[in-house]
C-alpha cells in the first residue's frame, strides 16, 4: 500500500498581507473614492517592505477595481457605483462558458419573482407609471424586435427599481447582456403577445399592491419564456448559442 501525502499549505505572500491590510483601510476607514493614498515609497516605509512588494499589492487591487494608479496623481481610490459591480458581474458571464441560459435563467428565476413581490410592497405612484410607460412601449414595439427587446428590458428593469433596493437593480444589470439574445429569439418565435399580457398581469399586481399576485405573474412569465426559449432552440441550425442578426424591420410573429 503507498503512503498517502499530506497537503502542502500555502502561506499569503507579503503582498497578499499588505494588500489585504489596505483594503482593510479602504473599506473601513474614512477614505472616498477618488482620496488619495501615500505612494509606493511611503507605503514600503508603512508596512515595512520593499517597493517590489507594494507594486504587486497596488497591482492585485487594481485588478479587483478597488483602487487605481494615475499618471501624475498617484494611487487613488477607485470610484465603486452600482455600475461597476455590474460590469464585473457581466463581463464573468460572457467568459464563463460554462455558464449557459438554463444556469442564467434559474439565477433570473430566483431573482425576478421575488422582485416582483417587493416592487408589489414598495411601489410609489412614479414607479408605477414608469412600468405603466413601459407596456405601453412594448405595445407600440409590436412590429420591431429591436424595439421590442429594449421595451422588455425596461420593464423587468422599472420593476427592479420600483424595488427601492439598489442590489435588484445591480444584479438584473449584470445578467442583462446574457439575456438579449434570449428575448430577440423568443420574441422572433412567438412570445411578443404572451410577454405582453404577462407585463400587463405583473403590472396589474403590483398596481393593487398584491405581492402574491405579482410573485404568480412573473413566475408564470418566466416559465413561459423558458419555453418559448427551448423552443427557438430545436428551429435554429446551431442550437447552443444561436446569434440573432435581425434587421431593424424584422417583424415579429403573434
Amino acid at each position: 500500500m503507498s503512503e498517502s501525502f499530506s497537503q502542502v499549505t500555502r502561506h499569503p505572500s507579503l503582498a497578499d498581507k499588505v494588500a489585504v491590510l489596505m483594503l482593510e483601510k479602504i473599506t473601513s476607514g474614512p477614505l472616498r473614492p477618488g482620496d488619495s493614498l501615500p505612494s509606493e515609497r511611503e507605503l514600503g516605509e508603512q508596512f515595512g517592505v520593499s517597493r517590489t512588494v507594494i507594486r504587486e499589492a497596488v497591482r492585485s487591487l487594481v485588478a479587483k477595481g478597488l483602487i487605481e494608479v494615475r499618471t501624475g496623481s498617484g494611487i487613488r481610490v477607485a470610484p465603486m457605483d452600482g455600475s461597476t459591480v455590474s460590469e464585473s458581474l457581466a463581463h464573468f458571464l460572457r467568459r464563463s462558458d460554462g455558464l449557459d441560459y438554463e444556469k442564467v435563467h434559474e439565477i433570473r428565476t430566483v431573482l425576478e419573482v421575488q422582485m416582483a413581490a417587493s416592487a408589489a410592497e414598495r411601489a410609489n405612484p412614479a414607479d408605477l407609471r414608469a412600468l405603466s410607460e413601459a407596456c405601453r412601449t412594448m405595445t407600440d414595439a409590436r412590429n420591431n424586435v429591436d424595439k421590442a427587446t429594449r421595451a422588455d428590458v425596461e420593464f423587468h428593469r422599472a420593476l427592479a427599481n420600483a424595488t427601492h433596493n439598489p442590489l435588484y437593480v445591480i444584479l438584473l444589470d449584470a445578467i442583462g447582456d446574457a439575456l438579449i439574445e434570449v428575448r430577440q429569439q423568443t420574441l422572433l418565435h412567438g412570445s411578443f403577445l404572451s410577454a405582453l399580457r404577462s407585463h400587463q398581469e405583473i403590472f396589474e399586481a403590483v398596481q393593487r399592491a398584491d405581492g402574491a399576485g405579482a410573485r404568480e405573474a412573473m413566475s408564470s412569465h418566466l416559465e413561459t419564456v423558458e419555453r418559448f426559449w427551448t423552443s427557438s432552440r430545436h428551429i435554429q441550425p446551431d442550437s447552443t448559442r444561436p446569434r440573432a442578426q435581425t434587421p431593424r424591420s424584422k417583424r415579429i410573429d403573434r
